[in-house]
């Protein structure tokens, strides 16, 4: 996988870079760096009607099969599953970042869940060995490595992203250990897995998700703003966000979930 990995990361920072040099504007105090507005809003109302027509009722029917005797349902089985076959990919990016110790977390959590978790369906990493997720990305590994955030997306069916963090998901897919281990059809499987495990995460979070998605009065303003908030208090955390940005808008950097 090094020849398509020598030709698409150089490709991905290209495109970064081509939307670095736009002038933001400020949405409620945050920096919003968006050129392609008119084409991101129209690949919203697609993902909207989308998440309406597909999304949303296959989540709403896979929440209304839950467990209610406190015992884990099918739907946190396929969360549990999905995110423990994103732990690998996690490990890679950590030792990227120059972070070893996140890394060995991930590594022991991902050990455990497999065997003594059948395989990632239950947590007893979390639950009975205090080993917590660490999550991470190859966006962020661009961030540590200092590319800027670049312009704003929104992708299809993906949704909400930037351009940094766009070509990171890109390169996700190529260093995943989990994908160059696995059988073709088990790759596949794996990253069916992965989906399904989004859609879980789509259940769980839906009356918030239908909140912002359908009674906001601009959807789309209200997504971006809440995105970049989010990622950027997530880069943050770490010490990572390499924003142009930042020194004088310090206030893009809150928890847009803090109470």
């Amino acid at each position: 996988m090094l020849r398509p990995l020598s030709l698409v990361v150089p490709l991905a920072l290209g495109v970064i870079l081509a939307g670095c040099t736009s002038e933001p504007v400020m949405q409620d105090g945050i920096r919003v760096n968006d050129p392609f507005e008119s084409g991101n809003r129209r690949i919203h109302a697609f993902n909207k009607g989308f998440d309406q027509r597909v999304v949303a009722p296959v989540a709403r029917r896979v929440s209304a099969g839950g467990n209610e005797a406190g015992e884990p349902g099918a739907m946190d089985l396929v969360i549990n599953a999905g995110a423990n076959l994103s732990l690998p990919g996690k490990v890679v990016n950590s030792l990227l970042q120059g972070r070893p110790e996140p890394a060995i977390q991930n590594f022991f959590r991902f050990a455990v869940n497999t065997t003594l978790g059948m395989g990632g369906l239950l947590d007893p990493a979390g639950t009975d060995f205090g080993l917590p997720e660490v999550d991470t990305d190859f966006g962020e590994t661009l961030a540590v490595w200092g590319v800027p955030e670049g312009a704003y997306l929104e992708l299809p069916v993906l949704g909400p992203s930037t351009q940094r963090d766009a070509a990171g998901k890109v390169v996700d897919l190529l260093i995943d250990p989990v994908y160059h281990l696995l059988h073709r059809d088990a790759a596949w499987a794996a990253f069916g897995l992965r989906a399904a495990s989004k859609a879980g995460d789509r259940a769980r979070f839906g009356d918030t998700v239908d909140s912002v998605l359908q009674d906001s009065a601009d959807s789309y303003a209200q997504l971006r703003l809440i995105y970049l908030m989010h990622r950027r208090h997530e880069l943050n955390q770490g010490g990572t966000e390499i924003d142009p940005y930042a020194d004088a808008a310090a206030d893009d950097v809150i928890d847009p979930y803090d109470p």
